[in-house]
C-alpha cells in the first residue's frame, strides 16, 4: 500500500508542477523569436511618428520638448550603436544623419577598417536628454540636445588585443548634437547635422 501512496505523491507533485508551469507562461508570455523584430519595429515607428513631427514654430511647448526628447533619444542610441559596433559600416542610421557628419562617421569608419581595429561597446543608458537651444535660422529649424549616457566601450586590433577603453568599466560619455529640419521639406526629417566639440 504504502508504495500506491508513494506514486500517488509523485503524480500530485507533478500536476502541481505542470499548473505553475502552465500559470508562469501565461503571466510571464513565451519567447518565440520575434522580440528583437518588435523592439525594432516598435523604434522605427517611434522615429517615423516623432522625429518626423512637423514642428513649424519658434518655440516647443512643454509637451512637444518631451515628445521631441522622446525621439531624439531612440535617435541617438541607434546611431550611437550603429557606429560604435564591430562592423565597421553604417547600416541603421544612415537615414538619421545629415551628410557633414555621415561623411564624417564613414571616414573615421574607413580608417578604423584600414587599421584593422574593431569596437566593442555595450550601450548602458541614456541619463539626461536636455534641449539647450532652439532657433529657426532661414527655412531650417535647429534644436540642440545635451546627452548625458553611459557606455561600455574599447577598440581592438586584429589581433583583438585591446588598443583603447576597457572593456570592463562603464565610462560617462557626454555629447552635445544639433538636430535639423527643412521647413519646407515636403517629408520633414529632423536630422543630425553637427555635434559639438
Amino acid at each position: 500500500m504504502s508504495y500506491n501512496f508513494e506514486y500517488i505523491d509523485i503524480i500530485l507533485l507533478a500536476m502541481i508542477a505542470g499548473f505553475i508551469f502552465l500559470r508562469l507562461r501565461g503571466i510571464l508570455g513565451k519567447r518565440n523569436g520575434f522580440e528583437e523584430k518588435v523592439k525594432t519595429e516598435f523604434k522605427q515607428q517611434f522615429i517615423k511618428k516623432v522625429i518626423k513631427e512637423n514642428f513649424n514654430k519658434e518655440n516647443f511647448n512643454e509637451k512637444e520638448k518631451f515628445v521631441f526628447l522622446e525621439g531624439a533619444k531612440i535617435a541617438y542610441e541607434i546611431i550611437i550603436k550603429d557606429f560604435s559596433d564591430s562592423d565597421n559600416k553604417l547600416t541603421k542610421c544612415k537615414s538619421l544623419l545629415g551628410e557633414k557628419i555621415y561623411n564624417q562617421f564613414e571616414e573615421a569608419l574607413k580608417e578604423r577598417e584600414a587599421a584593422g581595429n574593431f569596437a566593442e561597446t555595450t550601450f548602458i543608458g541614456i541619463n539626461s536628454a536636455k534641449i539647450k537651444e532652439y532657433n529657426k535660422i532661414e527655412n531650417n529649424l535647429v534644436v540642440t540636445v545635451c546627452f548625458v549616457s553611459e557606455l561600455i566601450t574599447c577598440i581592438r586590433n586584429k589581433e583583438k588585443k585591446i588598443i583603447s577603453g576597457n572593456p570592463e568599466k562603464i565610462k560617462k560619455v557626454y555629447d552635445t548634437w544639433k538636430f535639423s529640419k527643412d521647413v519646407r521639406s515636403s517629408g520633414p526629417n529632423w536630422l543630425v547635422v553637427d555635434i559639438v566639440r
